[in-house]
């Protein structure tokens, strides 16, 4: 039977229901040794080692590089257990007739949650004053209101949209900018859709939900946050690559951005000596935004139904990124 290889942290050590779906298709499930392997980080030699035996892949932070597809001739389907995809060389993927699938609907609601889990972070001072009180300092300091401001979506997919709604139940005017927005939803929602360079003149906090690919590398650079508000706060619980965090620092340190809220770096896992982290108006959590239990459950149990369809030959629609493959593809 074809073997699928679970890599996951979260989904590591129990039985979860995304392993009967497997089981259950006649595909036999496998474990990486190392509970770490799927954070990316090994040598490309032994992420081949361990993957290689592998028809199908639950995967999370692995680098299928060209160089690695090439050495993995029983791949089948990579199956990643979020939306991001950025680590997947997919042009060289279908190149090779490998299925590369995402889980479209498992976590975006815990990336919204997470969003606001960052914006109240910084605007009540959750951090700052949680470590003030620890120390025996009564501090009566002001904290900024969510209410009445402006959160600005850079893209209004599921993620954005999910944000969108909990940002107006909050009292937010909430904008967006997106080439390929669901207008009937922002009709329905009082969103109101702007150019890109409007959203970042007008928003108290902007929000990144676009995906990282060549267009949007380094997207937020030094011209980017001259033109947001003064006094603004970026929130990226996207990809780390969206942003120039030189500039950012820069923008930080001269004031004209009040705060930032991240979930995701350049450098992941990000190390302890990122400039970043020294200052008391950013607030910083580990790649936490679709993490949650409900969330990481959701992601195993989507990716297992993706590759079990497949395995049968049925294709699971909205959820394959290379769908040019369908018309001829087979296990």
């Amino acid at each position: 039977m074809p073997t699928v290889l679970i890599t996951p942290e979260s989904l590591l050590g129990t039985r979860g229901p995304w392993v009967e779906i497997l089981e259950e298709a006649g595909l036999t499930v496998a474990y990486p040794e190392e509970t770490t392997f799927t954070r990316g980080l090994v040598s490309e030699a032994e992420a081949v080692r361990v993957m290689k035996p592998a028809s199908a892949i639950i995967a999370g932070g692995e680098h299928f590089t060209p160089s690695v597809l090439a050495q993995l001739p029983n791949m089948r389907v990579i199956a990643r257990a979020g939306v991001g995809y950025d680590r997947v060389i997919v042009p060289e993927s279908t190149r090779r007739g490998i299925a590369v699938c995402i889980t479209p609907t498992a976590n975006h609601e815990g990336v919204a949650e997470q969003v606001f889990a960052l914006i109240f972070g910084f605007a009540k001072g959750v951090v700052v004053n949680d470590a003030r009180t620890r120390a025996g300092q009564w501090v009566g300091e002001s904290t900024r209101p969510i209410r009445g401001k402006t959160l600005g979506l850079v893209g209004l997919g599921r993620i954005g949209r999910s944000t969108a709604i909990r940002g107006r139940a909050m009292g937010m005017r909430v904008i967006a900018s997106d080439q390929f927005a669901d207008l009937n939803f922002a009709r329905q929602h009082g969103i109101e859709m702007v150019a890109f360079e409007t959203l970042l003149a007008q928003s108290d906090y902007v929000s990144l939900h676009c995906p990282h690919n060549a267009e949007t590398n380094r997207l937020m650079d030094n011209r980017r946050f001259a033109q947001m508000k003064r006094g603004s706060v970026l929130i990226n619980t996207a990809r780390g690559g969206l942003v120039v965090e030189a500039d950012l620092l820069t923008a930080l340190n001269s004031g004209h951005l009040a705060g930032a809220g991240l979930d995701v770096f350049e450098q992941e896992p990000a190390k302890a000596d990122n400039p970043l982290f020294r200052l008391p108006q950013v607030v910083v959590s580990p790649h936490l935004g679709g993490g949650d239990r409900l969330a990481q459950d959701s992601m195993g149990i989507e990716a297992a139904q993706c590759i079990a369809q497949l395995y049968r030959n049925q294709w699971p629609a909205g959820a394959v990124v290379n769908e040019e493959l369908r018309a001829n593809w087979k296990w």
